[in-house]
């Protein structure tokens, strides 16, 4: 039985304001049809066994076909064969088909396919009676995912220039493991999305009572090359925490200065388009703070979002036209 599909969060819609220059794009899509074979019977996943006891490590490139940096990063290890010291190692390419339709001519119209695979991992959407191109790959990934002890997601943002984030999930649980890798420099707790259940905040990773974790990192953004630097330096430092990989050789292969010290900002509500007649107020950037409580910030269909408190840190501001049920923008505040 296929269901009507809630809308994607970035569907092929040119546009609305100032995205990144898309004549301009730093990075190319890396040619992984020849990872297709990873050994674990499930296309374009690989696994990766040590032959030692240690943790199942997981990361996970392409949950939006269009964001290229993770791509990149599973690319280069894997042509360095690259083997963990210790326990498991999955690496795996989520979204393939959005990325085998990925057009630098249109770069924004293959985040996805049918909808956010993002936006899929509630145990009740996964055995539910849906059906989309993204439903079916998750449904494939779950027991891999479902197996890592730690999980890093690698996207990258709309904005040009943005600087790199660590979600954290919605709770405390995975902080720890965000600090220990260094980078980058700028920590997120949030409030989820309204849309649906993020592949960080699945069962295990958000119970507190469980020792498995998992990251997001929003490594830059879109296309720029700095952006596929993150997404090779964080993983190499995850697989550095973990204990998976030689010190010496992944500390040559570094490529971002990690920063002097890191701060995590907690969201408190995030704003949800209700129409596509969403918009903000004023030019906004990611990261940008409003010193001001009662700033008006946006307005859609009669109705007014102003900042809850004053120092208010715009997190991710969508640089795409609204539509109901998107995340515009979290509104959080920096913790000391």
């Amino acid at each position: 039985m296929t269901a009507t599909l809630p809308s994607p969060d970035s569907g092929s819609a040119p546009p609305a304001s100032s995205d990144a220059d898309v004549s301009a794009l730093e990075l190319a899509p890396p040619d992984i049809e020849r990872w297709r074979d990873g050994g674990s019977g499930v296309p374009f996943v690989h696994v990766l066994d040590a032959g030692r006891p240690g943790p199942t490590a997981m990361v996970l490139a392409l949950t939006h076909g269009n964001e290229l940096c993770g791509a990149i990063a599973l690319d280069e290890l894997l042509s360095q064969r690259l083997r963990p010291t210790r326990g498991r190692l999955i690496l795996a390419f989520a979204n393939v088909e959005a990325f085998r339709r990925f057009d630098p001519k249109d770069p924004f119209a293959t985040r996805c396919v049918d909808e956010d695979m993002n936006r899929v991992w509630a145990e009740d959407v996964l055995r539910g009676p849906r059906d989309s191109v993204e439903l079916r790959r998750a449904r494939v990934l779950a027991p891999f995912i479902d197996s890592a002890d730690a999980l890093l997601d690698l996207h990258s943002m709309q904005e040009a220039g943005a600087p790199a984030l660590t979600i954290c999930g919605m709770t405390d649980k995975s902080v720890p493991l965000a600090r220990a890798l260094g980078q980058p420099e700028t920590l997120l707790v949030d409030t989820g999305h309204a849309a649906g259940l993020r592949l960080i905040d699945r069962g295990d990773f958000s119970d507190p009572a469980s020792p498995r974790k998992a990251v997001l990192v929003e490594c830059g953004a879109h296309w720029e090359r700095a952006s596929a630097d993150m997404a090779v330096d964080v993983t190499l430092r995850f697989l550095l925490q973990l204990g998976m990989v030689d010190a010496g050789w992944a500390l040559a292969r570094l490529r971002v200065a990690a920063p002097a010290r890191q701060r995590l900002v907690r969201v408190g509500e995030g704003v949800t388009a209700r129409s596509p007649r969403f918009r903000f107020l004023m030019p906004t950037h990611h990261l940008m703070v409003l010193p001001k409580a009662g700033t008006p910030l946006a307005e859609d269909d009669g109705h007014q979002w102003l900042t809850p408190h004053d120092d208010c840190v715009l997190i991710m501001p969508s640089r795409r036209a609204g539509r109901g049920g998107q995340t515009m923008v979290r509104l959080g505040r920096y913790e000391n």
